[in-house]
């Protein structure tokens, strides 16, 4: 599972930065919680290209 999320990331990065054409502005959402049971942390990176749309939540 780890190294599926690697390589997820990878590929954002290497989409992001133009290795394949034009460069890609990529999206990155974040944000830090409060519950009764603890402080918790998530978020999302994603690219937008056309039809195709890539987002990896953490």
């Amino acid at each position: 599972m780890r190294n599926w999320i690697l390589s997820a990331i990878a590929f954002v990065v290497l989409s992001a930065c133009g290795v394949d054409g034009e460069p890609v502005q990529p999206s990155l959402n974040a944000g830090v919680g409060i519950s009764d049971s603890g402080v918790y942390a998530g978020g999302s990176l994603g690219l937008h290209k056309g039809p195709l749309s890539l987002y990896l939540g953490f």
